[in-house]
């Protein structure tokens, strides 16, 4: 059994590269912008690293969430003041001109844009929760009792909440004959 810094040290020795390309998509996701992304990240880990009071045993998942979810709300808030926010982009950072470009070049590109506008316009119709427990859940893999703790609620509703805007998406993808 570890004590005290000993704990602490074994929770931040977690696999750091993947959680800062973990962190990294959540904060893409959430914000639109490779450089505030990066920026954000970069923020995340050096508060996450230089923290003298967290003291909690096997929570620094939950912990780095939570400083990247804060710091993300701020610079979209930021983003809005400044009318900065970018919505043309895929999850990759490209935007949708770039796409366009290489389906000219190629053929196998013009289905994968259509493909990636789908997905987009229906995670864009969802609820931002919606949109947000599947990026944890399904792209960054984040464990459902760490999500449960992010957003202070129990496992099972996570699920439930994960399953109705896995149905939504799902149903928003019907109407567009994707399914």
């Amino acid at each position: 059994m570890k004590r005290g810094s000993e704990a602490v040290s074994a929770d931040r020795d977690m696999d750091l590269e993947m959680q800062y390309d973990r962190i990294y998509r959540y904060c893409y996701f959430k914000l639109h912008s490779r450089e505030a992304a990066e920026d954000i990240t970069q923020e995340t880990f050096l508060r996450f690293l230089g923290s003298g009071s967290y003291q909690s045993m096997g929570k620094a998942l939950r912990y780095l969430y939570t400083i990247a979810r804060n710091l993300c709300i701020d610079e979209a808030r930021k983003q809005i003041r400044r009318g900065e926010s970018k919505a043309g982009t895929d999850a990759e950072g490209r935007d949708m001109d770039s796409y366009e470009a290489e389906c000219q070049e190629g053929g196998g590109m013009e289905e994968r844009l259509v493909t990636v506008l789908a997905i987009r316009e229906a995670l864009l119709e969802l609820e931002e929760e919606e949109r947000e427990l599947i990026l944890l859940r399904y792209v960054n893999e984040v464990p459902v009792d760490v999500i449960g703790k992010i957003y202070g609620i129990s496992r099972f509703s996570v699920y439930r909440r994960t399953k109705e805007a896995l149905k939504c998406l799902r149903e928003k993808l019907g109407e567009e004959d994707f399914v």
